[in-house]
């Protein structure tokens, strides 16, 4: 068995046609530019992009492989470099009977597989170019055809208010899915979540937690990722295991704290205050109104946890805090430590202080070791804006 690193959530900025495909996405997070970026750069083995069935993507991945540069695999997914593996998904949105909202993952094992699903997706789309477009399907359709062209289905950022199934449909799984629920092996935190939080739901307890990047840009591609052991870095070693077979599993997760995620604790929008109560807060405090607060992922999961609820898990979840977030640690600082220990992920866990100190200021080398031993302080993220790191 072998230890692989796995962002399971890569944005498409545009296509090599130069077409938008994430509108909010950086220009340059193409897939090229994102297979390179993780082969030189990251450190990360295994990523799922979730644009793919964008027919400008699709037309980006038939040309690497009639090139060469991409290679499909016997087990499903694709190897790039002889280093990455590639799942190919795409992210979308379901709309319930109720009106809410939610956004999916679902990934396939080759490309015939994928173009079947992006022909089903496109019928109910306004613009298949584009990420993540409203279905006005159900979650429960989606999950059926998905399991029907032997796709793997993932509920995303399932906490944020912003379109997650937790945060802004239902209260559990079973209401969104029925008996069909027992079929997600897996959710995804989101970045505003951390396993312990997710812990304290007792139906999510057997099912594997996911931390990924939803990166829309290359420098946020790692951001979150997820340590698996697998004998392989394919599909169907990815199938074994969330069904927890054949001793594959998830080793950690390596993840923001989530007080520096966007959605954390409640915000509102009419007071334009963060509402930091030790208990959960749907309604602010101060003007009394709920229709004008954002609930936080905190404040959302303390009010659908059981009183009294707490429950660890034994998988590892080592918070990390991205050089970007680290105040006076600007692009060049950025560039003189990637240029000499090769990724942000030796940066951040493994290279030592006298290593780094040759190299940047004896104050940057204590920000990352603050960070590394959980030490700084930090001011919780609300409402859309992330958390911050805190002068002493």
């Amino acid at each position: 068995m072998k230890n692989f690193y796995l962002d399971l959530h890569i944005h498409i900025g545009r296509s090599g046609d130069g077409l938008p495909v994430k509108i909010t996405a950086s220009r340059d997070l193409t897939l090229l530019n994102i297979l390179n970026e993780c082969l030189t750069r990251k450190g990360i083995d295994m990523i799922g992009v979730v644009d793919c069935g964008s027919p400008g993507v699709l037309a980006d991945l038939r040309a690497l492989l009639q090139e060469g540069k991409l290679a499909p695999l016997s087990q499903g997914g694709f190897r790039y470099g002889e280093k990455i593996t590639i799942f190919t998904g795409i992210e979308m949105e379901a709309k319930e009977d109720s009106g809410c909202r939610a956004h999916y993952l679902a990934f396939f094992p080759t490309l015939d597989r994928l173009l079947d699903f992006a022909a089903f997706v496109a019928v109910h789309v306004k613009n298949p170019q584009l990420s993540t477009q409203a279905t006005n399907l159900p979650a429960l359709t989606l999950l059926k055809v998905v399991k029907s062209m032997g796709g793997i289905f993932i509920p995303a950022h399932v906490f944020t208010p912003h379109k997650g199934v937790y945060g802004a449909c239902a209260s559990s799984l079973t209401q969104v899915f029925g008996a069909e629920a027992e079929s997600i092996k897996a959710v995804e935190l989101g970045l505003s979540a951390d396993r312990n939080m997710a812990m304290l739901l007792p139906e999510l307890r057997e099912r594997v937690f996911f931390s990924n990047s939803d990166a829309h840009s290359l420098e946020k591609i790692g951001r979150e990722y997820n340590l698996v052991v697998l004998e392989e870095p394919t599909f169907n070693e990815f199938l074994y295991l969330l069904e927890k077979k054949k001793g594959r599993y998830l080793k950690a997760n390596y993840g923001l704290d989530p007080q520096l995620g966007k959605y954390h604790r409640s915000f509102c929008n009419k007071c334009q205050v963060s509402l930091l109560q030790d208990e959960a807060v749907t309604a602010c405090p101060f003007c009394g109104s709920r229709e004008h607060v954002v609930v936080g992922v905190l404040d959302r999961i303390m009010a659908l946890a059981p009183p009294g609820e707490k429950e660890f898990g034994t998988v590892p979840y080592y918070y990390q805090v991205p050089l970007p977030f680290l105040p006076g640690v600007g692009k060049k600082t950025i560039e003189k430590l990637l240029l000499t220990f090769g990724s942000e992920m030796s940066i951040l866990h493994q290279v030592g202080p006298e290593e780094l100190a040759k190299i940047v200021s004896n104050e940057v080398v204590e920000l990352i070791m603050k960070a590394r031993e959980g030490k700084l302080k930090l001011e919780a993220g609300a409402g859309g804006k992330y958390g911050r790191i805190m002068g002493e």
